[in-house]
């Protein structure tokens, strides 16, 4: 079995662990916060992880992309540097953050300590980030693969201990559960941060070579800034659809309250279930990285459009089997796990997003690998502007609502994967007639 089948089974295996035992927590903060008290927690959980997501300036990305181009006599001095600029950056947003985390509206709802949580997580997150990128790039994937569970198990556990053996009120027991958030942040720090000084000591033995802090930075930041925006353009998107989608509907002829309930149904049931497979295109993105910027770096095209082809296929051996559960146990499966028979519909007309997303994902990762970033970036604009369009002209006719707003989002999927896809070809130099060229049109 190749490092990249190896790489790629040690995470799929410990990313469905983490899946189950993230239900497990969010079977224990449904019962101890109650619905208000859970409505509290989504409501806040994605500015938080908005934070995180900043804290961490998509590090694992620019630095797993660097760490797999460069031989490993740079690394030392490639590190260095990174550090460099995660300290710099690092106080820059915790400054920033303490002065206009406590004139967010939103907070204000929540215990005061809260805030000072948040805090806590921004130069954790930023030195993980560090330490996740460089075993990102060495294909160190079993240490990724553990982090990864280490983070649902340890939440599991001190929610499990503390709700068992103590009683919070309503705002304390909001806290207690953002806590073993931060908790299980903290415990995965700790258990990079050790392998990564225990590699980095390794690293320092050995002879090693010169890299200007100019040029680091420049690496780092070319893949980092784009990326950072590509996932806050996504997190304002998908903050703006939901009311979106339900101004198309009440648009179309019905009541705002049914609105609310059609998109409860399609977001709280429908795509619950159709995301779940997700997370091994979410394994393939990891791994993909680092794979795609060696090849690319030593113009292995061959075992690009080689490994592509792999992608492709494994995907299509998970993903079609899946959708086809959805398609035809949509009944049962909405059912049974949400007591709802009336979102089996919404999940057999989002088949083909389904479908659709688990191969955009890989394919991301992939461009991200190539240099491409802007591209991806692009591509996700266009494809956004498409959706949006028919969200509203579609689902906005009386004769389609909902359903039409499915079309708006099968359609944006498509799209973007079609962008994707050809976009790649195009680079690693494959073309549509029977015998592929292997070249780049750099070189």
């Amino acid at each position: 079995m190749n490092t990249f089948l190896k790489g790629m089974s040690i995470l799929v295996i410990a990313t469905f662990l983490g899946e189950v035992v993230e239900f497990l927590v969010n079977m224990i903060l449904a019962r101890e916060l109650g619905e208000s008290g859970m409505g509290h927690y989504m409501t806040i959980l994605p500015t938080i992880f908005l934070i995180m997501m900043l804290a961490s300036f998509e590090l694992p990305v620019s630095i797993s992309k660097m760490i797999a181009e460069k031989d490993e006599s740079y690394h030392r001095s490639m590190i260095k540097h990174a550090i460099r600029l995660a300290v710099v950056f690092t106080t820059v947003l915790l400054i920033a953050a303490a002065i206009v985390l406590p004139i967010i509206p939103v907070f204000k709802d929540y215990h005061p300590l809260l805030k000072w949580v948040v805090l806590s997580l921004i130069p954790v997150m930023t030195i993980t980030a560090i330490a996740r990128g460089f075993f990102m790039g060495k294909q160190d994937m079993g240490k990724i693969a553990i982090s990864h569970f280490v983070r649902r198990a340890v939440q599991l556990i001190l929610l499990s201990a503390l709700f068992q053996f103590f009683e919070f009120g309503s705002e304390t027991a909001l806290l207690v559960a953002f806590c073993t958030l931060a908790g299980s942040e903290l415990v995965v720090f700790l258990y990079l941060l050790h392998y990564f000084i225990m590699s980095y000591q390794r690293i320092k033995s050995v002879p090693g070579k010169h890299v200007s802090g100019p040029e680091v930075r420049k690496s780092l930041v070319e893949v980092s800034v784009p990326t950072t925006g590509l996932r806050i353009f996504h997190s304002l998107t998908h903050a703006v659809q939901p009311f979106l989608i339900k101004f198309a509907i009440v648009s179309a002829g019905f009541s705002a309250e049914m609105a609310t309930e059609q998109f409860g149904m399609m977001a709280g049931i429908a795509m619950t279930i159709g995301f779940f497979p997700a997370f091994i295109a979410h394994s393939f993105l990891i791994i993909l990285i680092p794979t795609v910027s060696k090849a690319y770096a030593e113009k292995e095209f061959s075992k690009l459009q080689k490994l592509l082809q792999q992608v492709m296929l494994l995907t299509l051996l998970y993903g079609l089997p899946a959708v086809t559960a959805f398609y035809f146990l949509a009944e049962p499966l909405t059912n049974t796990f949400f007591h709802s028979k009336q979102a089996a519909v919404f999940l057999q007309l989002l088949a083909p997003y389904f479908l659709f997303h688990y191969f955009t994902i890989p394919m991301q990762a992939y461009l991200i690998g190539l240099g491409l970033v802007k591209d991806a970036f692009i591509h996700s604009v266009y494809a956004t502007v498409v959706t949006f369009s028919l969200i509203y002209l579609v689902g906005s006719r009386p004769e389609w609502g909902m359903e039409g707003v499915i079309i708006g989002m099968n359609t944006g999927s498509m799209v973007i994967l079609l962008l994707h896809y050809l976009t790649i070809c195009k680079k690693i130099g494959i073309t549509w007639v029977a015998k592929s060229t292997i070249k780049d049109s750099r070189f």
